[in-house]
């Protein structure tokens, strides 16, 4: 994938601590443990599936993310397709913030 932001978003996803990458349907998605905290869709355009609270209305805002379908909109995932301008650093914390929800309370605290 040639999207600016997908190789960003696949390390800062693989180093956060114990997450590993998994393919599970054939699509690629980051764990900590046995959960997701994000799918990164590999088709033509970049997508990310993620759980976000805090963060959740200032996603919403943007044009690019919608609700997460299939009733995990109910949980706070939302779906976006960031357009290449998209800011990184916003979208990486998303990402760190659906890790955070995700992850056991042992592995995010010190």
């Amino acid at each position: 994938m040639d999207h600016p932001l997908a190789q960003p978003i696949r390390s800062v996803a693989a180093a956060l601590p114990d997450a590993w990458e998994d393919h599970p349907w054939g699509e690629t998605a980051f764990k900590v443990g046995k959960k997701v905290f994000v799918y990164v869709g590999a088709g033509e355009t970049l997508n990310l599936t993620l759980k976000l609270r805090d963060r959740h209305d200032e996603a919403l805002a943007f044009p690019w993310v919608t609700p997460a379908r299939y009733g995990l909109d109910r949980g706070g995932w939302v779906t976006c397709t960031p357009p290449a301008d998209a800011p990184l650093e916003m979208v990486l914390g998303w990402i760190e913030e659906s890790y955070h929800l995700v992850a056991p309370r042992r592995r995010t605290t010190g």
